[in-house]
């Protein structure tokens, strides 16, 4: 899948700072009453359980700019900022991704 652009050179200082030490932020662009959105949360959160991952879950449907882009995606997870999967994963799927990404042994 295509890298997701960042909205600000913050944005990207902050996950180059994150991958050059070990963090993993998964970011999941969410909307409320979105079936498919809460089945890949529940997946996320039981992976990263017990890990020092930030799990962040943002609505779309409060920002214009992230509706325009994900509402027709949605879920959508990034690792570390940049797109890894939308719509359906398994646990499988996301294992591969995390390990990939980040190294992780999971």
């Amino acid at each position: 899948m295509a890298d997701v652009g960042f909205s600000s050179q913050w944005d990207e200082a902050l996950v180059a700072l994150d991958v050059g030490t070990g963090c993993v932020i998964l970011t999941l662009y969410s909307r409320p009453g979105c079936h498919l959105c809460d089945d890949m949360k529940a997946l996320v959160d039981r992976v990263a359980r017990g890990t020092a991952w930030t799990v962040e879950v943002v609505d779309i449907s409060a920002d214009a700019e992230l509706e325009a882009r994900y509402g027709l995606e949605i879920p959508v997870l990034l690792v570390n900022g940049r797109k890894a999967a939308k719509y359906r994963l398994s646990e499988a799927e996301l294992t591969r991704i995390l390990r990939a990404r980040t190294g992780w042994g999971g």
